[in-house]
């Protein structure tokens, strides 16, 4: 994974004690313990944590929850080892799976190890404006072939069946990011009910259920830069079986609106159009040659879109605020909030209600 890890240090990262992870894997898993642990933690996550360790000859990949507040459901790790785990033998690029730890006593929270995939996250312009413009093109083609081709899997065949409860799937969204909202709000955030309200007075008919990523987006993907093509996907802490136009509606909330409402602030910076990126248009036309789901209803879905990803920056700010996250930058992840909450009430309020079904 060529993610720069944070300074090395001979102390432990946060979160990560050495010396308990190398005990708890000479039980249970020694090949990957031969030598004295060496733990760096990634820099660029904002959720859960992960860190490259090594003991010398190996080299794999740890995930976590972060520290302190965590949100329920939020930062699963058996989710994540699941799902990954199913999609295994699928067109879905994932890394392999090592290891699941539920022991808490441990780390202090579950969690998983798996396979260091080459490839790049690219996440700044510094990385991808020096690309060719073909080169753009055929990763953000890439990009939007990889979700399709998720969204084509049959989630019965791979034993993901009861993964999720696509019935009344798009309401419980609705209430679910609200309740998180309320775990989580410190301060007054004007607009928020009332997005929260429309969403869920106009929640549309979802096609066939499929599995949802949840987070789906270019920095949450390894790149083969030089062959233009996805080697993993990561960050599955949200996964499950639902309506995949979910996770369409944040593709293009990420990839046009965030890079706008974020201007001039390190932590929402985009890639999209702006950077010499196709459109969101090109890439939605690209999805339904792939797809056979009905685009209709998507601005819906990119103000579901708008509310989810306001609430789980909310929850960032909150830990931010206890001094309880890792990494720089946190201190500015509050100000894109109450943007989000009015591009979705913007969204909302320039569709055209015939398509949605009303609730």
């Amino acid at each position: 994974m060529s993610v720069p890890p944070n300074p090395p240090s001979d102390e432990d990262p946060p979160g990560l004690r050495r010396e308990s992870l190398a005990a708890y894997l000479a039980e249970h898993r020694p090949d990957l313990a031969a030598g004295p642990l060496r733990a760096d933690l990634v820099a660029g996550g904002r959720s859960n944590l992960t860190y490259i360790v090594t003991d010398g000859r190996t080299g794999y990949v740890l995930r976590r929850p972060p520290l302190g507040h965590v949100l329920a459901t939020a930062h699963d790790m058996v989710r994540e080892h699941t799902v990954i785990s199913a999609l295994r033998d699928t067109d879905v690029p994932v890394p392999d799976t090592y290891l699941l730890c539920t022991d808490e006593s441990v780390l202090g929270a579950p969690f998983y190890l798996m396979e260091k995939v080459p490839g790049d996250v690219l996440r700044t312009r510094q990385q991808t404006d020096p690309l060719p413009d073909q080169t753009r093109h055929e990763i953000a083609h890439a990009m939007i072939d990889t979700l399709a081709a998720l969204h084509r899997v049959d989630p019965y065949a791979v034993g993901l069946g009861s993964f999720g409860k696509p019935e009344g799937f798009l309401a419980r969204q609705v209430r679910r990011w609200a309740g998180q909202l309320e775990k989580s709000r410190s301060r007054d955030l004007p607009g928020a009910d009332e997005l929260r309200d429309r969403l869920a007075a106009t929640v549309p008919a979802s096609p066939a259920p499929a599995i949802v990523h949840g987070d789906f987006r270019l920095d949450n993907l390894l790149v083969d830069v030089e062959n233009r093509r996805v080697t993993a996907v990561l960050d599955w802490e949200m996964a499950t079986l639902g309506d995949p136009l979910t996770d369409l509606g944040l593709l293009v909330t990420y990839w046009d609106l965030l890079g706008d409402i974020g201007e001039g602030n390190p932590i929402a910076t985009a890639i999209g159009p702006a950077a010499g990126f196709p459109s969101a248009t090109e890439l939605l036309d690209r999805y339904a040659q792939r797809s056979p789901v009905d685009l209709s209803a998507l601005p819906w879905y990119t103000a579901l879109a708008c509310y989810k990803l306001a609430v789980v920056l909310e929850g960032i700010h909150y830990r931010y605020m206890q001094g309880k996250t890792v990494g720089a930058g946190f201190d500015q992840i509050g100000t894109i909030v109450l943007p989000l909450i009015e591009a979705g009430r913007a969204t909302l309020s320039s569709m055209d209600s015939g398509p949605l079904e009303r609730t």
